[in-house]
């Protein structure tokens, strides 16, 4: 099942601003923290720097952007979320598919890699992996695409054959070209699967529960 939004109901699923979970996606581990923390750091020095050429008039703009500059560490999750959510904002149309789990299977993908030299002086290179679980969806006009997610252990539940929901986007009006999806929401399972939380999900959620009761408050008339 296919059915197109309005854009209105397309803000509200994906608004400009970050959500609180696409904040703490973008927060992310410790490691992320301290690197925002040194380029804060950084950016404040430099600021500093270029603050001592200004005359004593721009002591009140030197000050505002000293604040800016120095709580990088604390808003720069907004900023990337919300570019993040602008990619998907560019396009003109979606809609709300319905269709069902078709294969899981799982895979490894490659998070970074750290260089060391051991005790003889060799160059070693670490690969730091992670599993991620992968979910083929697809429905009964051949459409299908596959979501990944960390592996968690709320995911063996799952089996083919289950709903599967989701966003699709595209520039064309019937939407008979997906260009891009975002997250898959498993009804039966209360599941969500997706390595980025692009939508309001309890928006989401009203907008799946209206449509199986019949009520048009965000369909496309």
């Amino acid at each position: 099942m296919l059915v197109p939004l309005t854009r209105k109901a397309f803000k509200q699923l994906i608004p400009l601003v970050a959500t609180g979970t696409q904040y703490s996606f973008y927060w992310g581990k410790w490691r992320d923290l301290l690197q925002r923390l040194f380029l804060s750091l950084v950016l404040l020095i430099m600021a500093w720097l270029l603050g001592t050429l200004l005359v004593s008039g721009w002591l009140t703009i030197q000050f505002v952007f000293y604040i800016i500059t120095g709580s990088y560490w604390l808003w720069a999750p907004i900023l990337w979320a919300s570019i993040k959510n602008m990619s998907c904002l560019n396009y003109q149309y979606c809609g709300f598919w319905r269709g069902r789990v078709l294969d899981i299977f799982t895979t490894e993908e490659l998070v970074r890699e750290e260089q060391t030299v051991n005790k003889f002086g060799e160059l070693i290179i670490i690969k730091n992996k992670r599993r991620l679980i992968n979910i083929e969806v697809g429905d009964n006009k051949g459409f299908k695409t596959t979501v990944k997610t960390p592996i968690d252990k709320l995911f063996q539940s799952v089996r083919p054959g289950d709903f599967a929901e989701m966003l699709v986007l595209s520039q064309v009006s019937n939407l008979s070209r997906i260009a891009k999806t975002t997250d898959v929401y498993l009804p039966q399972h209360n599941l969500w699967v997706g390595k980025y939380p692009y939508l309001r999900r309890d928006i989401f959620k009203q907008i799946s529960k209206n449509l199986k009761n019949k009520k048009s408050t965000f369909l496309q008339l």
